[in-house]
């Protein structure tokens, strides 16, 4: 019974997968405002690791600019987020950040491809010191940088899902700076 259920749950996230990776390509709109919610992981080896919750919301900035065989729009990304990561000694801590990152999209195809990859520099605050066994910081702010991949899907492309990885740290500001790196999971709704 379990396996033809396992059997079944595969099938059905295989099409889903297909039926996404299926849609036809039209201009998608880049400039209407979103949320999202974001889940990411940030590996510490045989200590465990930093996990992390995130919401926020996208608001566009500049209209879309045709760039070599695609189309480049920005839009600032304002969120909060909460870590769970180990403590030092034993058992684990939570942390409450928030934030700001300038963000630039690629998408690929005029402008048409439900593809686009994005990259972005921004600030972030957080409630007090992230210090973990392997790791701390010494200051609260830190910088951001983010890389991502991602697909628009569904009606107009209102619903995306993107892969990003995100470094945080103080740029030298302050010592000890060994920042952090985190591989997320985000989805996104635009209205």
């Amino acid at each position: 019974m379990k396996a033809h259920r396992s059997a079944s749950l595969g099938a059905a996230v295989f099409a889903g997968v297909l039926s996404l990776l299926g849609a036809q390509a039209h201009a998608f709109e880049d400039s209407a405002r979103g949320f999202y919610f974001e889940g990411g992981h940030a590996p510490h080896g045989d200590k465990g690791g930093t996990e992390s919750a995130t919401v926020g919301v996208t608001l566009p900035w500049s209209p879309r600019q045709p760039v070599h065989e695609g189309a480049l729009t920005s839009y600032w990304d304002l969120f909060a987020s909460h870590w769970h990561a180990p403590a030092l000694g034993s058992g684990s801590r939570n942390y409450t950040q928030i934030g700001a990152i300038y963000t630039w999209r690629y998408r690929f195809d005029s402008g048409s491809s439900p593809w686009f990859a994005e990259g972005g520099v921004g600030g972030t605050v957080m409630d007090h010191l992230y210090r973990t066994p392997d790791r701390s910081f010494s200051t609260a702010f830190q910088f951001t940088e983010v890389l991502g991949v991602g697909r628009s899907f569904g009606e107009n492309g209102k619903h995306e899902l993107t892969l990003r990885l995100q470094h945080f740290s103080n740029a030298g500001i302050k010592k000890p700076n060994p920042g952090e790196n985190f591989v997320r999971l985000r989805y996104s709704y635009h209205f």
